[in-house]
């Protein structure tokens, strides 16, 4: 039996002290007690207590509503493509050939996307977020900005059960993990469903450690893009060239599924390289470089990466990153 009354009672006893009421006493606490244990199996009474330590956190709600994804293309890549990522990514490679080559092989996917992934989400381990998991997921699952467009209010509070789920399940301790502003952690900056769906134990000690085991973070980024479709060595983009009279629409989608293959784009207006498949399936991607637009045909790897961030810039700055570190390599 939930014992919801008892599990609100302490939520609210718990807030005494708290010099913000918001960070004790959660609009819709006793619905997310109730769902807890219903749908994950939690107890009541543990559930309440974490809420009752979560904090909320106004610079967290900042941060939601100024995402780098907002900024235009050309202000967007220099912060992931640079001369530190590019080499630390070079370094990084060189320092775990044997384990990135391994990984590459056994899940098939591109050594050089593996390691640009990590670059981009944290700087290869040196920026992994400095957030508890717990504030992070509660001011976004009780709080999610009213002024955004599409209310997340309940994927975050889905990802709050799912961290207490994880931290169950890899004995890790609740109320001092941290991570982004998001609430995803480790090298790979995994949110908890994905860390319980998607992680690996690939250095084989029995723990999925997405912090401190690279075997693990590298195993995890692998499988992740394995699990959503990579295709080893094929495409990701090509440069497109627009007709005057090209459908301006498949241009401003924000689905990168590919619906339409080479052919299809090309009668709409959109060309590719002459030597790309007619059938391969693409999605159409413009990118303000300040001076002008870029068009590029995406194929399926390109959407896989967009399942990591949904983000088109953020796949196009993985892709681009990668290109410069295996030139380097």
């Amino acid at each position: 039996m939930i014992r919801t009354n008892f599990a609100v009672a302490i939520v609210i006893a718990l807030a005494v002290g708290f010099s913000d009421a918001r960070a004790a006493v959660h609009p819709g606490s006793e619905a997310f007690v109730e769902r807890a244990v219903s749908e994950f199996g939690l107890d009541a009474d543990e559930v309440a207590a974490l809420l009752a330590r979560a904090e909320y956190k106004q610079s967290i709600v900042d941060a939601m509503t100024r995402p780098a994804e907002s900024k235009p293309w050309h202000e967007y890549r220099p912060i992931f493509l640079n001369e530190r990522r590019i080499k630390e990514g070079i370094v990084f490679w060189r320092e775990n050939r044997a384990l990135v080559d391994s990984v590459s092989e056994q899940f098939g996917v591109d050594p050089q996307i593996i390691v640009s992934i990590i670059g981009v989400e944290t700087l290869y381990g040196r920026i992994t977020g400095s957030y508890r998991v717990i504030d992070a997921l509660a001011t976004l699952g009780f709080y999610y900005p009213k002024e955004l467009s599409r209310d997340r209010s309940e994927f975050f509070s889905t990802e709050l059960m799912h961290f207490i789920k994880l931290a169950q399940e890899e004995n890790l301790p609740l109320d001092q993990v941290t991570g982004s502003y998001a609430g995803a952690m480790g090298m790979g900056q995994f949110i908890p469903s994905s860390y319980r769906a998607y992680a690996v134990d690939f250095d084989g000690n029995g723990h999925r450690d997405l912090w401190r085991s690279t075997a693990d973070v590298v195993g995890s980024v692998a499988n992740y893009l394995h699990q959503h479709g990579w295709r080893p060595g094929d495409p990701v983009v090509n440069r497109a060239r627009p007709l005057p009279a090209a459908d301006p629409e498949l241009a401003s989608r924000r689905d990168f599924k590919p619906k339409l293959n080479v052919g299809q784009l090309a009668e709409k207006g959109y060309h590719g390289s002459a030597d790309l498949d007619p059938e391969r399936k693409a999605a159409v991607l413009k990118l303000d470089e300040g001076s002008h637009q870029s068009y590029w045909l995406t194929f399926d790897n390109f959407y896989v990466i967009t399942r990591y961030n949904r983000s088109p810039l953020y796949a196009m700055a993985v892709l681009q990153l990668s290109e410069a570190i295996l030139e380097g390599m």
